[in-house]
């Protein structure tokens, strides 16, 4: 099952490539079915979406339309990770890829960053993910990424959870961050120049559904109170977007645990959105 942007069946024309990968098995999480989501938001993608009006079916679009051409790659196994984005981004095609677990994002931006060098991320998580006493899982997925990235010019937008250490590590490295106070006491014109003057020309978008409030996002392996609003982060990401990126993930949906399949449809329309706004 397509997700429903996918707009051509020839991975040689697509511009965007659309990746699942239903992997969790490096996630400490007490939820857990993010393996599933993949599969979840490109079967609600496809129900909610789409329009039938006898025999024509109609996609709900996003309201600046989708341009590119996208293909939708299927499912892949974590160990095909490296080979997979390898394969996209040397064809010069962006990856948008589904997990599973945050750990995921680690193979990926190695990858995307072979092609680029050193990435502008763009982190979008409840958690800093920046412990550094131990490696390889959802919870070290900054501090494993910074031979790839260029921290100067890389962001953590919607923290509010972090441990002692990831602190520690975020004053270490000199890491911007912006909290969800942040942008309410600054607003989101100042909070969007912010980010689009920090990073640079090889930016790397990883989103982590649980920086999104749970009242919009209940669906997560770690739902954090306090989080930030669901337009708020769309049209972030749309501003990104604009300016130009390397690659995108959307992570940490957890099926299992949602209320009448809302994160998963949330999670398609960002890429929907994501997607329309791509230069």
């Amino acid at each position: 099952m397509n997700i429903c942007w996918a707009n051509t069946d020839n991975f040689d024309d697509a511009e965007i490539v659309i990746v699942g990968i239903p992997d969790e098995s490096k996630s400490h999480a007490l939820r857990k079915g993010t393996s599933d989501a993949p599969h979840k938001i490109r079967e609600i993608s496809s129900i909610r979406d789409t329009y039938q009006r006898g025999d024509e079916i109609s996609l709900g679009l996003p309201l600046d339309e989708i341009t590119k051409k996208v293909y939708d790659h299927g499912n892949i196994e974590r160990n095909q990770i490296k080979d997979t984005i390898d394969k996209i981004v040397s064809s010069s095609k962006i990856p948008i890829s589904i997990g599973g677990d945050h750990s995921i994002s680690i193979e990926i931006i190695k990858s995307v960053s072979k092609k680029y060098g050193p990435l502008s991320l763009v982190y979008f998580d409840a958690h800093p993910d920046f412990i550094s006493s131990i490696h390889g899982y959802y919870g070290s997925v900054f501090y494993d990424v910074l031979p790839y990235i260029d921290v100067n010019t890389s962001i953590q937008i919607g923290i509010r959870t972090p441990e002692k250490e990831e602190i520690d590590n975020i004053k270490k490295y000199g890491l911007k961050v912006i909290t969800p106070f942040d942008i309410i006491r600054d607003g989101m014109q100042k909070i969007e120049q912010t980010i689009l003057n920090k990073i640079g020309k090889n930016v790397y978008v990883s989103l982590d559904m649980d920086v999104i409030d749970p009242a919009f996002a209940p669906g997560v392996s770690v739902p954090v109170p306090l989080g930030l609003g669901n337009t708020e982060v769309a049209l972030l990401l749309k501003s990104i977007a604009k300016k130009g990126m390397r690659g995108f993930d959307i992570m940490e949906v957890c099926p299992n645990y949602d209320i009448k399949d809302r994160t998963s449809h949330l999670a398609s329309r960002i890429i929907g959105e994501t997607i329309s706004s791509i230069v």
